[in-house]
């Protein structure tokens, strides 16, 4: 469990093929700010833009760790390619703070970059999101993007789902990788997990059983 809110900004500096064909995935290593791994241990949860992964090996002396990921993993997310900057955050403990809001570190789909400029001392960024996730973006509600527990300012619905619209102040900017971003550009979208229990609650039953006719 994770609340966006970034702890580190690292790099992916290795990718490695787990296997010759489609169905494996690959070994990532990144590399960390300085004693950014000094709690994490084997086994540990940390989200890469937003997606949750396990830690495999630790190098310490590199601040360097390793994750493997799996060939669904990398059909479901983008932005985990080598050399990319990518956002971190370490899995919640009972007693921090929930600064941002729940992030299970589930990615629900890829969104792209509509727009990202300036607004005085502020960012405007617009996200095209896709037709399936389109129902549980409201005004004012919860989005991740990349791993960032962001707040939606606007919503417009197109052929194509709908164009979301956030305010990036200046810290967010500075202390995340989504300073780096390009129109164009692919990141990954968890949807609130309230919308995604109201929607079930919503749809549930809506559907009979077929009966038996024996």
């Amino acid at each position: 469990m994770f609340t966006g809110i970034i702890t580190g900004v690292g790099r992916i500096v290795g990718s490695h093929d787990l296997g010759s064909s489609l169905l494996h995935g690959k070994r990532l290593a990144l590399s960390c700010p300085s004693g950014y791994l000094e709690d994490v241990a084997l086994g540990d949860s940390i989200a890469l833009n937003g997606a949750c992964m396990t830690v495999t090996s630790l190098d310490l002396d590199q601040q360097q760790f390793t994750i493997d990921i799996s060939a669904e993993s990398l059909s479901k997310t983008t932005g985990l390619a080598s050399g990319n900057t990518v956002n971190l955050e370490k899995a919640l403990r009972a007693q921090d703070r929930l600064g941002g809001h729940i992030v299970s570190g589930h990615v629900d789909g890829i969104g792209h970059v509509s727009h990202f400029a300036q607004v005085g001392e502020s960012w405007e960024l617009r996200v095209q999101a896709p037709q399936a996730l389109a129902k549980y973006l409201a005004y004012k509600g919860s989005i991740t993007v990349n791993g960032v527990s962001l707040t939606v300012n606007r919503v417009e619905d197109n052929t194509a789902g709908c164009e979301i619209s956030i305010n990036l102040i200046p810290h967010t900017v500075q202390n995340t990788a989504l300073g780096t971003l390009q129109v164009n550009s692919g990141v990954n979208l968890e949807i609130d997990t309230v919308a995604r229990y109201v929607e079930r609650m919503l749809t549930a039953g809506a559907t009979s059983p077929s009966k038996d006719t024996k």
